[in-house]
């Protein structure tokens, strides 16, 4: 990993740990095993890393394509939204952060938060593709019944640790539990294995 990199990755885990004010410089230079001047050959000020680290975190978010044709939309979402569960339940901590940055710094929460938009419109399009080939009915929108699942994923990933009473049930079975009240929401019908979409 080389210097750069190096100061990414410190300024991301430090920032996750301590906020944006714990976030010093120098704090940052330790965690990266590199002298603040060395950092500072890198990036101008402790804001221009920090939206770097945030950046390059939004992109790094791997993207689990769902498929152009739906097939079986349960199964495919489910195992969509396992995977973003998990990305969000592992990150939470610095999504905590920069949330609660957002007054102070609305830029550094805009950044953390450009892999969610990218996941919502990629949500967005499949729900609109099982409308079209015929696998979701009724009047719906595709906005708001994104918004309704992701949105119960992302509050189950970052409250099941501060609010365990809420959830009783395993993160596998959340998923399962979100994903089929969706599906009912939309008027997902379930597909055979040898049915195929209609």
């Amino acid at each position: 990993m080389d210097v750069r990199e190096s100061l990414l990755d410190a300024a991301l885990r430090t920032f996750s740990e301590v906020g944006l004010r714990g976030a010093t410089t120098r704090r940052i230079a330790q965690a990266a095993g590199v002298n603040e001047v060395t950092l500072f050959r890198h990036f101008r000020s402790k804001d221009e890393l920090i939206q770097a680290a945030l950046a390059q975190f939004a992109d790094r978010i791997a993207p689990n394509t769902l498929p152009a044709t739906p097939v079986d939309p349960r199964a495919e979402l489910v195992a969509w939204c396992r995977v973003q569960h998990r990305e969000l339940h592992k990150r939470r901590s610095l999504i905590r952060k920069a949330m609660g940055e957002h007054e102070e710094h609305p830029g550094h929460c805009a950044r953390g938060m450009q892999a969610s938009v990218r996941l919502a419109h990629e949500l967005s399009a499949y729900l609109l593709r099982l409308k079209q080939t015929g696998l979701a009915s009724g009047d719906w929108d595709a906005r708001a019944a994104t918004n309704m699942l992701m949105g119960a994923i992302f509050t189950d990933a970052m409250g099941r640790d501060t609010m365990p009473d809420r959830y009783p049930y395993t993160m596998r079975d959340a998923v399962d539990h979100y994903v089929d009240l969706l599906l009912r929401a939309i008027g997902a019908r379930a597909v055979s294995p040898t049915e195929g979409p209609s």
